[in-house]
């Protein structure tokens, strides 16, 4: 299994990061991608990649820190955007409904990510919350390859359609256990199977068992254990079948989509 999107690299985790890891290798969890949101953040997760080989990085600034974006940002990050474990540029995105970036702020600093995106043939994760008429506007609009993943989606179908017609994977996070978000089980049963992620968003969005407490990449297996009943599918289908998907949108090794390649 893998957990598409993390964020290993948070003070959350500093008092027991190895543990944490650990947790998550026993929960069968194979590999993590752990997402940057500042540039501070995004060389502390490409620090803990390289020192762990079960995880991987992504660059990127978010929404929320886009106004305290100046030229040499976009430099370090094309810098760090090199080397070897990281494998996508994100989060990147819109958040209107927090909005502590104003908004053409956001927009601005996400049509140039996603060009540098482009510009570094680094796949992108994407963030949107209460901007989806925006953000697909902006992933219309953009004139690089498209590719990336919709990350924690929290949008309705027809966005998700949208967002598959322009080649993106669609990632649910632990929300899809919550009893009132029929919502979005009925988008974790509708997406293909070969465009389904599944992440944790830790340190957020615990799933329903463990609300309240601080959520970790061991707990995945709880979001997709929630999509395989809701599409009636056995729990190890759900799990080959997104981690092939992770595997081949981020460019991770064969052996995590294929085990019996293992030497």
């Amino acid at each position: 299994m893998i957990d598409s999107h993390a964020h290993l690299e948070m003070t959350d985790f500093d008092r027991d990061r190895p543990q944490t890891l650990m947790r998550a290798r026993r929960a069968g969890v194979e590999a993590i991608v752990t997402v940057g949101t500042t540039l501070a953040d995004c060389r502390k997760a490409v620090a803990i990649a390289e020192e762990y080989p079960e995880v991987y990085a992504a660059v990127g600034i978010h929404p929320h820190d886009a106004r305290d974006i100046v030229p040499e940002t976009y430099d370090a990050l094309k810098e760090l955007g090199r080397r070897d474990k990281v494998v996508a540029w994100g989060e990147i995105g819109l958040d209107f409904y927090r909005n502590l970036s104003p908004r053409e702020t956001q927009l601005e600093r996400f049509r140039e990510q996603l060009a540098l995106a482009a510009e570094t043939d680094l796949p992108v994760i994407i963030h949107d919350r209460e901007a989806h008429a925006e953000t697909l506007a902006a992933l219309e609009a953009w004139q690089g390859r498209k590719r990336g993943v919709v990350h924690c989606f929290s949008g309705d179908w027809a966005m998700a359609r949208r967002c598959l017609d322009l080649g993106f994977y669609i990632s649910i996070a632990g929300p899809v256990t919550y009893p009132k978000n029929e919502k979005l089980r009925d988008i974790a049963r509708r997406v293909p199977l070969d465009r389904l992620l599944v992440e944790t968003d830790a340190p957020y969005l615990a799933p329903q068992t463990l609300r309240g407490r601080r959520n970790e990449p061991a707990y995945v297996v709880h979001a997709a254990a929630e999509i395989a009943a809701a599409r009636g599918i056995p729990l190890a289908e759900l799990d080959r079948a997104t981690t092939q998907n992770a595997a081949r949108i981020f460019g991770l090794p064969n052996s995590l989509a294929f085990p019996e390649t293992k030497s």
